[in-house]
């Protein structure tokens, strides 16, 4: 050990600064999660001890691994001690004077200025240390790895730190908080214990309080998963869950069994009610905390648990994999094939059991995670027909959620398939123009707004022996079969107007035809049968695949004034300004975007004009 014990003064990074000022300030209404963090960071603590002693079990020597609250009424200080991994002056540098991990940014921009919200976030961003600056003027840390001399950190979070070398023989880390005048009901034996009782009743590692020259154990010491499901209660449940999640969220429902036979594991999961920050990045590695034989191996084994199940949390405690299980290890092994297509079964009788039992609850579920759950729909054809049981969508007909099920069940006796339509809003679904001969005949649609229900109708090609069609698709027409008089009469007479139609949008339309399917609106676009669909194509355009893109059908309402008008205009250029306003309108109906709005404007300005005048003329481009 060097003898120089000289403290070197050290600026915070400046990122360390802003969560420092933020974290005292915004959260000061929540002072007492302070404990929670500290305490969280020591069991943490142990916790990696005990994995790095499975190759060096001279490490843990005969050492119980104890988390101590030293209580000093006298100096005012209260201390959070672990006999765990510890830190080298290396280690305490990056992790106490530097947040250089790219979630803090992210931390940073989360915060809502809300203080109950953003009290949830400091743990899962890993800030939660500089909580101990709510309740203290100064902060003392004293830590050792076992490998390497103690050394002494200190700071009053102002905006720089003294490190130096400390005489600490012993292996851990000890958190030393002189607390404000204002803070010292944190002094009281009391509320520690309230406290612990509270937010870590059920970590594996034992609470001791010392004060008043006497020992307390506070908690139960034992890990939460391995106790019989008899002595836990709902608050038990939802306590770990605050646990794991870090921070005050509540699990909506948990799903908690033992598994013994050839195999034996423990699972418990929780289904959360908020979403995290990360649930649409795929990138991020998501899934639930393994532990072999309650020691824990790795967070967010995301082998354990499918991407379009990334919202569930919890753990598997499991005897049949090696302690030194490494994540390449996890990727192709049978035990844990096994226990991963067993977590996706009983999470998805979790989900039918809330969908069965409180819909309204379910709701709540769908509405945060439903986006990620219908990913299964593609990925996963063996649970598809399960998980189609379990999407919710909005229709025509309906105020509320629907499911499938209940669409078959409301279908008409002649009515062969479910028809659906695609678009960016559930508004512009609902006011389409391809929706108004289903609606003129009663037929109900769902409605589809997330960007992946253009993948996930392409994989769900029929539910219950009913084909699912888009009523966007030029196959969908609600008209009846037989060709009436009036419908031949009609069709010869727009012959010609069709094929001018087809000659003046050449190269933005496949063709035009007569449609069965509008009554109020001049106009519309449509897909060929085996085509991809409008909305799609853009979708892949913004990708960069503008090569999937194929040219839409026009359908026109032939009883439409705008169509008679259009008919009735024998000069080339007059018809084609028009045929471009129709294609245009349809276009910006459809959700799609103009070419050239500015052009589009000066049409519709010159079809007013000409309307005024009552006097049909040639539009200017």
């Amino acid at each position: 050990m060097t003898t120089d014990t000289t403290p070197e003064r050290k600026e915070f990074q400046a990122e360390t600064q802003q969560v420092l000022r933020l974290v005292i300030h915004s959260l000061y209404s929540h002072k007492e999660i302070f404990l929670r963090e500290l305490i969280s960071n020591a069991s943490d603590a142990c916790e990696k001890l005990r994995f790095e002693a499975i190759g060096k079990p001279e490490l843990l020597g005969g050492d119980e691994l104890t988390i101590r609250l030293k209580v000093d009424p006298d100096a005012g200080t209260i201390a959070v001690a672990d006999n765990g991994v510890g830190m080298s002056r290396e280690e305490v540098v990056d992790n106490l004077g530097t947040i250089a991990r790219s979630g803090t940014r992210r931390f940073l921009e989360t915060l809502s200025g809300d203080a109950a919200k953003d009290a949830q976030l400091i743990g899962q961003f890993g800030v939660g240390f500089y909580s101990a600056f709510i309740v203290a003027d100064r902060v003392t840390v004293i830590s050792k790895r076992a490998d390497a001399d103690a050394v002494r950190w200190e700071s009053n979070g102002e905006g720089a730190y003294e490190i130096s070398p400390d005489a600490r023989a012993d292996r851990g880390t000890e958190v030393i908080l002189h607390l404000r005048d204002d803070d010292r009901e944190f002094l009281e034996e009391w509320r520690l214990r309230e406290l612990v009782r509270k937010y870590s009743d059920h970590l594996g590692v034992p609470i001791v309080l010392e004060a008043g020259g006497k020992s307390e154990t506070l908690n139960q010491a034992k890990a939460f998963w391995t106790r019989p499901k008899a002595e836990l209660g709902a608050d038990d449940y939802q306590g770990f869950f605050k646990h794991l999640v870090h921070g005050e969220d509540e699990a909506r429902a948990w799903a908690h069994n033992k598994v013994e036979g050839g195999l034996e594991y423990t699972s418990l999961l929780y289904l959360p009610k908020r979403a995290p920050f990360e649930l649409f990045d795929r990138e991020h590695r998501a899934g639930i905390q393994l532990y072999v034989k309650r020691v824990f191996i790795m967070d967010k084994a995301a082998e354990l648990l499918p991407p379009w199940l990334r919202f569930m949390r919890g753990l598997v405690d499991t005897a049949d994999l090696p302690l030194n299980v490494s994540r390449e290890l996890l990727q192709n092994n049978r035990t844990v094939d096994k226990i991963r297509a067993a977590l996706v079964k009983r999470t998805l009788d979790l989900l039918e059991e809330l969908a069965a039992s409180d819909a309204a609850s379910y709701a709540e579920f769908w509405t945060t995670f439903g986006a990620v759950l219908k990913e299964g729909i593609i990925e996963d054809p063996a649970m598809r027909p399960r998980i189609a049981k379990l999407l919710r969508l909005h229709s025509t007909t309906e105020s509320g959620w629907v499911t499938l099920a209940d669409y078959v069940a409301r279908m008409k006796p002649d009515q062969k398939s479910i028809y659906y339509l695609t678009a960016d809003t559930e508004t512009a679904a609902r006011n389409s123009p391809q929706l108004e001969g289903f609606r003129a005949q009663g037929i109900e649609v769902l409605l589809l707004t997330d960007r992946i229900d253009e993948w996930v109708v392409n994989h769900l090609r029929e539910f219950d022996g009913k084909p699912l069609a888009s009523a966007a698709s030029a196959a969908a027409d609600v008209a009846p079969a037989i060709q009436t008089p009036d419908r031949i009469a009609e069709e010869a007479a727009f012959k010609e107007p069709l094929e001018r139609l087809a000659k003046a949008l050449d190269g933005k339309i496949d063709r035009a035809r007569l449609s069965s399917r509008l009554t109020d609106s001049p106009a519309c676009l449509v897909f060929a049968e085996h085509g991809i669909s409008l909305r799609m194509a853009r979708i892949l355009k913004q990708a960069g695949q503008s090569s999937f893109e194929s040219p839409p059908i026009l359908e026109i309402n032939p009883k439409h004034r705008l169509i008679a008008r259009l008919k009735e205009t024998p000069d080339e250029a007059a018809f084609t300004e028009l045929a471009r306003v129709l294609f245009d309108q349809a276009l910006l109906a459809e959700g799609g975007e103009l070419e050239d709005p500015a052009a589009f404007v000066r049409r519709m300005n010159q079809l007013i004009v000409d309307g005024l005048n009552e006097k049909p003329r040639i539009l200017v481009g």
